[in-house]
């Protein structure tokens, strides 16, 4: 399983709605998610509007594949685009994936060998 961590900027005006919404998410969008390979997911929002992304699948492009395939993705994407800054795509297709650079799992196991 991959461990993928990403960001994007909300719109610091649009902070309470955007929050509001993801208390409530469509019970449909969270079946997708969970079909398609979306795993440990949580999404982690600084006061600025940083948003920070995190989930585990055992393949990012084949998730966000499997979602673009959906229906209600494309209608989530629609509704959610107008939070983020500077964004011209879905915001699913605009974050920004970060690199790892440390996992204490990891590292221990290595010291197992």
């Amino acid at each position: 399983m991959n461990r993928v961590c990403f960001q994007l900027q909300v719109k610091p005006d649009r902070i309470a709605e955007y929050t509001a919404r993801h208390a409530a998410v469509w019970p449909e969008m969270l079946r997708a998610l969970k079909t398609t390979g979306w795993h440990n997911y949580s999404l982690f929002l600084r006061p600025d509007g940083l948003l920070i992304g995190y989930v585990e699948t055992e393949s990012i492009d084949a998730a966000r594949a499997g979602m673009a395939d959906t229906e209600v993705n494309a209608r989530w994407q629609e509704s959610m685009a107008e939070f983020f800054v500077d964004l011209d795509v879905p915001p699913d297709e605009g974050f920004l994936q970060l690199t790892e650079v440390f996992h204490l799992e990891d590292q221990l196991d290595s010291l197992a060998e």
